[in-house]
């Protein structure tokens, strides 16, 4: 028995609003492949301090948080390792450059996203479809979703 504890890796990801879409970053390092900004929150930072710095390392964007729109923690959601992320939305403002971790960053129409993304961002952006389509969160994260989780 390993004798050390192990827990899952606290992480953020920021699904970032444009006025003509989202912003997605070209990651540089595996996993590779298109993904919301996002990282690991610092020891000692909040949740909504890690999302503002991530979203800033990554895409140079000033963001401002409008709300937090769920967390996600499926083991499976990263192959390296366990981690659970807390998803924001925020309104981004500024020029986008790809710094830090991003190889490239884009704006992605909504409905134009790229087909295959890192992590689990696939379902997270198609849940943020149905909240931008006015489903209520009790009708996109329902108590049977939920209960299927585990």
């Amino acid at each position: 028995m390993n004798s050390k504890y192990q827990n899952p890796k606290l992480t953020v990801d920021i699904i970032i609003e444009t006025g003509s879409g989202i912003v997605l970053i070209e990651r540089k390092n595996e996993p590779f492949g298109w993904a919301l900004p996002g990282g690991f929150v610092d020891l000692g930072e909040s949740l909504e301090t890690a999302a503002k710095r991530e979203a800033k390392e990554e895409t140079s964007m000033e963001v401002e948080l409008l709300r937090q729109f769920h967390t996600y923690s499926n083991p499976e959601r990263d192959k390296r390792f366990h981690t659970v992320s807390t998803v924001f939305i925020g309104k981004g403002s500024g020029n986008l450059i790809p710094r830090d971790d991003a190889k490239d960053a884009k704006i992605f129409e909504i409905d134009k996203l790229p087909k295959e993304l890192a992590f689990d961002h696939n379902e997270i952006l198609s849940d943020y479809k149905r909240y931008i389509n006015h489903e209520s969160m009790e009708t996109i994260f329902n108590i049977e979703r939920l209960n299927d989780l585990v």
